[in-house]
């Protein structure tokens, strides 16, 4: 099992070092996808920018789909100061205060990369009476970049104009006591199961009993992801993401959530009432909860009008839209739980 958990942790590390805002995937999506066809795996790039990679089973007719997706917070340019300082314009669902003093990186169309930090206008107590009172909101938390600067033309001549994106560090790191640390574990802790379960799959030439898609997804932060390009035989459709831990949640670091209700609704009973049959079967510490400030690729599906039963699984994760921990623990047991799954019968 550690090895399972050293290629999962080693897959983990790698996509949180690669930027992917949701509208600027492209890299992470052609990484992942050389990643898999290197290893044999058949994949496809949909129109939106998402990677679908197919494994074969013994029934085509009747088909799975996993999904977790690449995309995380993030922002945008919304205004370039006089003082040369950026003003943002968020995306995904998380609040200011999650990323005051984080550093960051604009990504300009032509001249690449640029550094800065995310800080309060206010930021000097010395300076500002009352700093600590003023609101955290797109009106005094600002980008400070690192290059020499006065004014506004100064930015621009860098090539930083109002659109562009930006993106957060991710600062990754791996406790020996077990806990991973990063931003952007929302989703890529599941991406990262996903990934090393289709190594294994092709590696160990497991065969499965239907043909079983992996979708990794790119427009899950705001709200549709993975609810176009479905297989037209998908039957089943389970959402690979995290489990968010907090008062009144049942979910920790080192179970594997599965998720009954969410903002959407319930997801479907006997598909869920599957996977914890399976995790009890197979002695998988599993938490079952619901969320509900949450929406998931499975309930993008059903609400884009897809007639499949849906799922939600995955990770614990600590600080969700914040800076994230998860363990070991919980990525072995999702990872557990899934390879369980997809080599069971599927519901009738």
């Amino acid at each position: 099992m550690q090895k399972n958990i050293n290629y999962m942790a080693d897959h983990l590390k790698q996509l949180t070092s690669i930027a992917s805002p949701t509208g600027y995937t492209e890299e992470i999506v052609k990484y992942c996808e050389n990643v898999l066809r290197v290893k044999g795996i058949s994949t496809k790039v949909t129109n939106k920018g998402a990677l679908l990679a197919t494994i074969p089973g013994e029934n085509n007719d009747r088909q799975r789909l996993l999904t977790a997706h690449l995309d995380t917070l993030g922002a945008m340019v919304k205004e370039i100061k006089a003082d040369g300082k950026l003003r943002l314009s968020l995306i995904g669902g998380f609040i200011f205060n999650s990323v005051e003093g984080e550093y960051c990186q604009v990504h300009t169309v032509d001249n690449g990369p640029v550094s800065g930090t995310i800080l309060m206008h206010q930021a000097s107590v010395h300076v500002y009476k009352g700093a600590g009172e003023s609101k955290r909101n797109e009106e005094n938390i600002v980008v400070r970049l690192d290059e020499v600067l006065s004014n506004k033309e100064d930015v621009i001549n860098l090539g930083i104009q109002v659109g562009d994106f930006v993106s957060f560090a991710p600062r990754y790191e791996e406790t020996e006591s077990g806990y991973i640390k990063s931003r952007h574990l929302d989703d890529k802790a599941s991406a990262a199961v996903l990934m090393h379960m289709l190594e294994v799959i092709q590696e160990e030439q497991i065969r499965l009993p239907y043909t079983t898609h992996f979708y990794f997804s790119n427009n899950e932060e705001i709200g549709y992801g993975a609810n176009a390009s479905i297989p037209a035989n998908t039957e089943e459709f389970v959402a690979v993401d995290m489990g968010a831990i907090g008062d009144g949640q049942t979910s920790t670091e080192h179970d594997v959530s599965i998720c009954a209700k969410d903002s959407s609704g319930p997801y479907h009973a006997g598909l869920k009432n599957h996977m914890v049959s399976l995790a009890k079967e197979n002695k998988i510490s599993y938490q079952v909860d619901i969320y509900p400030y949450y929406g998931s690729d499975a309930s993008a599906a059903i609400k884009a009008g897809f007639d499949i039963k849906h799922a939600l699984i995955g990770p614990g994760i600590d600080a969700s839209h914040s800076y994230e921990r998860t363990h070991t623990d919980s990525l072995l047991h999702t990872y557990r739980l899934l390879m369980s799954y997809i080599k069971s019968e599927m519901l009738s």
